[in-house]
């Protein structure tokens, strides 16, 4: 471990979490935006679903942790709400058992510490004709609709609803850009940067808006080792130094 300590923000899911911190993705938006003010966890899992999530989650989140999380931002639902295939193998989880599984991945997040925040992120829709267009000859046919992947999102939507947690509803969100289809996603069903531009706003807009104290949003946390300094850059006077430690500028978008 490493000092000072930081808040802890952990993202935890399947493949749309994994690949989080590549192709300008939404895990290394948020590692820019809370830079010096809190950590970001990467727990990313490609192919999983909520089942195998749940088996291990007392092992990502172990209780008995001497630091808990601030905040844990959760995607399963996309691997879920595949077609079942024909064996019985396979991430096809039912819909009455995904939600109990997300019911029960949120109690025990709850259950770690009184200050944990959770958010869920909901199944987001796919770009169909490329997802048929990519069937793989090592893999029997993947079926992913959207009709199954509303289904899901609106279960864990309605979900959060009932238990008081703060939601992104992917599938909505995603959808309200022009051609969605071939502008949020590489291959139909993982994200492309501006896909993930789109996440990181909506989810740096829940933290902003979210009634939490203390507030997890990047603008009301400290910043860590900000006091000024005669080893900061010289101002243009010469006779003073600028501190630089809540600059921006060189972000490439502005975020809130």
């Amino acid at each position: 471990m490493v000092g000072p300590s930081r808040p802890q923000i952990v993202l935890f899911g399947s493949s749309i979490v994994q690949m989080s911190f590549g192709h300008g993705g939404w895990g290394a938006i948020l590692s820019e935006v809370y830079a010096r003010k809190a950590d970001i966890i990467l727990r990313g899992y490609y192919g999983w679903n909520s089942t195998r999530a749940l088996e291990v989650v007392d092992k990502v989140f172990p209780k008995d942790a001497a630091v808990q999380p601030s905040l844990v931002v959760v995607y399963f639902g996309g691997n879920d709400s595949m077609g079942p295939h024909p064996s019985g193998l396979g991430p096809h989880v039912p819909l009455p058992e995904y939600v109990d599984n997300m019911k029960k991945i949120a109690f025990h997040l709850q259950s770690l510490s009184d200050s944990t925040r959770i958010i869920f992120l909901s199944c987001p829709p796919v770009d169909e004709a490329k997802v048929r267009q990519n069937q793989s000859p090592y893999l029997s046919e993947v079926i992913r609709t959207n009709e199954l992947c509303k289904t899901y999102s609106d279960a864990c939507v309605e979900l959060c609803k009932e238990l008081g947690l703060q939601v992104v509803d992917l599938f909505s969100t995603l959808q309200k850009v022009d051609d969605w289809e071939t502008v949020c996603f590489t291959d139909g069903i993982h994200l492309s940067a501006q896909g993930s531009k789109l996440v990181a706003a909506e989810i740096l807009k829940v933290v902003k808006e979210a009634e939490w104290r203390p507030s997890l949003h990047w603008k009301s946390m400290p910043t860590e080792f900000s006091e000024d300094s005669p080893y900061d850059l010289v101002s243009a006077d010469g006779k003073t130094t600028l501190n630089s430690s809540e600059w921006t500028y060189f972000w490439e978008e502005q975020w809130e």
